[in-house]
């Protein structure tokens, strides 16, 4: 019998390059998400991925009644990932509130709900945003935990405590904490990708929109960083290979191979690029022009951070494999249809 996963958030970005990825895997899937920032029509990506359509559901993590209603009418659900959150730093940082509310609520409920319907474990999205500026990079798991730039990233640190304290509390199930860097691109089919309302809040959507003329042109935030070129500097990972990731983590949970409650991983891919190394990329590898502007420092932004994914590596098995080079391509590829299917008016 197939092991049965449920997906929170399972119609947005990650969610569903990880659908996919389970699906691939061969376990069944249960999406729920509340379409707040994403699209539907990612389950037709989805289904003409695999030739699956997952079962979903149009539901709210906050909405405890309806979550055990789910619960109840799936029978049998073996581990949860759960990505349904509010994430965007800069609004964070206006609207406070909105990510506590999201983000701890969500949680809250699903971990209450898990023991009483046998739930064996849980894979978080959580985020690099916990260890602030690191003081040494490439950063560990062992880095320790600085208090966050942003609200959001503040969630993601009280998130894992959350859980922490949940199962040191004897909780019959164990969790993985995923603490992922900048994933960017879209599945190679360009059937799926980055889908975001309104202007974009992450750096690629808003180059790949200001590169199809869709925004006048890209804002670099900051350009007197202490970096080689005064930019911020990130680790880009491809979705599909932080989906992967998800479905070792999985694996690795469902199949009892965890040696404590909660384990933390970084997933990475080990290298630091900048706004502008990243742009400069986009260019060579597409042929495409960013106009671009460099504007005001953005609150709650650090300066540079990049991973060491060696545990992830080791002890999951899992590597990133996809170029920087083939990663801009894919998000191209994938902005490219959206302005056609647009333009086709579908």
């Amino acid at each position: 019998m197939k092991k049965h996963v449920l997906v929170t958030g399972g119609t947005g970005y990650i969610g569903s390059h990880t659908v996919v990825e389970l699906q691939h895997a061969g376990y069944e899937v249960t999406v729920i998400d509340n379409l707040s920032n994403s699209d539907i029509r990612s389950l037709d990506g989805i289904a003409h991925i695999t030739g699956i359509r997952p079962t979903f559901e149009q539901l709210d993590c906050n909405d405890k009644a309806g979550l055990e209603n789910l619960f109840g009418k799936c029978g049998g659900i073996d581990g949860i990932i759960h990505f349904a959150a509010s994430k965007a730093v800069g609004e964070s940082v206006e609207q406070p509130l909105k990510y506590y509310r999201n983000n701890l609520v969500s949680l809250i409920n699903l971990l209450e709900l898990m023991p009483a319907f046998g739930i064996k474990g849980i894979v978080f999205s959580s985020s690099c945003t916990i260890y602030g500026q690191p003081d040494v990079l490439p950063v560990t798991e062992s880095a320790p935990i600085k208090p966050a730039a942003s609200p959001y990233g503040n969630t993601k640190q009280i998130c894992e405590e959350i859980i922490r304290d949940t199962i040191h509390a004897d909780a019959p199930f164990k969790s993985i904490l995923l603490r992922y860097f900048n994933p960017v691109g879209a599945h190679p089919s360009a059937e799926i990708g980055e889908l975001p309302i309104g202007v974009p809040q992450n750096l690629v959507p808003f180059l790949t929109q200001a590169a199809a003329g869709i925004l006048r042109e890209l804002h670099v935030f900051g350009n007197d960083y202490d970096t080689p070129d005064g930019s911020c500097i990130r680790d880009y990972i491809h979705v599909t290979d932080l989906a992967k990731a998800h479905v070792a983590a999985m694996g690795r949970l469902l199949d009892d191979k965890t040696t404590e409650g909660v384990e933390a991983f970084n997933l990475g891919t080990g290298r630091g690029v900048s706004v502008f190394e990243l742009i400069h990329a986009f260019e060579k590898s597409t042929g495409v022009k960013v106009p671009h502007k460099i504007v005001g420092r953005r609150e709650g932004d650090i300066e540079k951070i990049w991973a060491d994914p060696q545990h992830a590596n080791e002890t999951l098995g899992w590597k990133a494999q996809e170029t920087l080079e083939d990663t801009l391509r894919s998000a191209w590829k994938w902005q490219k249809k959206l302005v056609e299917t647009k333009q086709s008016g579908k």
